[in-house]
């Protein structure tokens, strides 16, 4: 049945079209229903009280998700003493959802292959605690080192490397010890220097040799592809006393089985319609951007093309044994069920999990068994679609 919208929202009749296809009522849009969330960094909770006063609200704990907190989308965090000292930072509860649904557990390797603008990145090294390591892709610099920024403030980057690289193709491995494996023995260059302890600050020769350096292998790299911009590693990353040729190991797809990741979120770009402070924007950017952005069939072509190739190289990097969790902020068939149903379609060692730690959560079902839908009216949360893979030995 089609949907009619509310008499006072001003959307465009594609936009109305567009939800009604994917069964998705307009009025989620008129106002916005969902509070703002905020997770308190662990050991910070003696700090609640002292937090509430100075932002002039209370903060109602969530009872479904650990650590997080909600308040009244008006209230501003940005310039609290909290949010400064790093004891609080925004995000939404259904991406938190997302990264519960990994069930992370110290010591694992992670693998975020999204990972700007990096408060599910924070979230994942809180959970990891001090063993095991993270790795955050990005394509985009600017938003990786808004990462980075993120890390530095909350004291979060020790276990942790940032690299900027296409997640359609990254293929660097964690870095772990791996007995039972040749591939994983090192082949060292005495060459190259090794990785010291990361610093923003380095000596002005020191960077001027870097500088130089990066010349001539941007010359020998012209005939191939680039490797991964390494931006950021803590002292645990596994990184520090490493050589180039080490970090950069190629290893073939049989090594994956034993040495590839333990967790992959994989929170891929999307039209962010499942966002409805996104989506209320556009009233003042002008709904013809909406049209290019979220309308438009070649983009949203695109785009799914885009979603499958980061899931299928996601998964391509996961040990046997290991969960990856494929994550949208879009409510669409297109972005979610149907790129599932074709990388299932295509990828014979991929079996979909059932979340189990999604019992409590305010969620629905996908339209495909195990997958999970969070929105605004039933999860008074930003949407959100959630489906979690494990791979088999075949």
């Amino acid at each position: 049945m089609d949907v009619e919208a509310p008499s006072n929202l001003p959307l465009p009749d594609e936009f109305l079209e567009f939800l009604n296809e994917n069964g998705l009522d307009p009025s989620i849009y008129s106002n916005d229903p969902t509070p703002r969330y905020v997770r308190l960094k662990p050991g910070c909770e003696a700090y609640v009280e002292e937090i509430e006063s100075e932002i002039k609200c209370k903060l109602e704990k969530v009872d479904w998700l650990p650590d997080f907190y909600s308040l009244p989308p008006h209230v501003q965090i940005a310039n609290s003493k909290a949010y400064q000292e790093g004891k609080i930072y925004g995000i939404d509860a259904a991406s938190g959802a997302a990264v519960s649904a990994l069930n992370i557990s110290p010591g694992d390797h992670v693998l975020d292959l999204c990972a700007a603008p990096g408060a599910k990145l924070c979230m994942i090294v809180e959970l990891l605690g001090h063993s095991g390591s993270v790795t955050g892709v990005d394509v985009a610099s600017h938003r990786l080192a808004a990462c980075r920024t993120m890390l530095q403030k909350y004291g979060l980057g020790d276990c942790c490397r940032l690299f900027v690289a296409d997640g359609t193709t990254f293929s660097l491995l964690p870095i772990r010890v791996c007995s039972d494996s040749k591939s994983c023995e090192y082949a060292l260059d005495e060459k190259v220097d090794v990785y010291r302890e990361w610093t923003s600050k380095r000596p002005w020769k020191e960077r001027k040799r870097a500088a130089k350096a990066r010349v001539s292998v941007a010359s020998q790299l012209a005939s191939r592809t680039q490797d991964p911009e390494l931006i950021f590693y803590g002292r645990d990353s596994g990184v520090v006393g490493l050589r180039r040729s080490e970090l950069y190991q190629n290893l073939h797809g049989s090594d994956v089985s034993s040495c590839g990741y333990d967790k992959v979120l994989v929170d891929a770009e999307c039209t962010h319609d499942g966002s409805i402070r996104h989506i209320q924007k556009f009233e003042q950017w002008g709904w013809t951007t909406l049209q290019r952005r979220v309308l438009n069939a070649e983009r949203t072509d695109d785009l799914t093309a885009l979603q499958l190739q980061l899931l299928t190289n996601g998964f391509s990097l996961l040990k046997v044994g290991g969960s990856l969790v494929y994550s949208t902020c879009s409510l669409t068939v297109a972005q979610n069920e149907n790129v599932v149903e074709q990388f299932l379609s295509r990828i014979a060692s991929a079996e979909l999990l059932e979340v189990d730690v999604a019992e409590p959560w305010p969620c629905r079902s996908g339209r495909i068994a195990k997958t999970l839908r969070f929105d605004p009216m039933t999860s008074r949360t930003s949407g959100l679609f959630v489906a979690k893979f494990t791979k088999l030995a075949i």
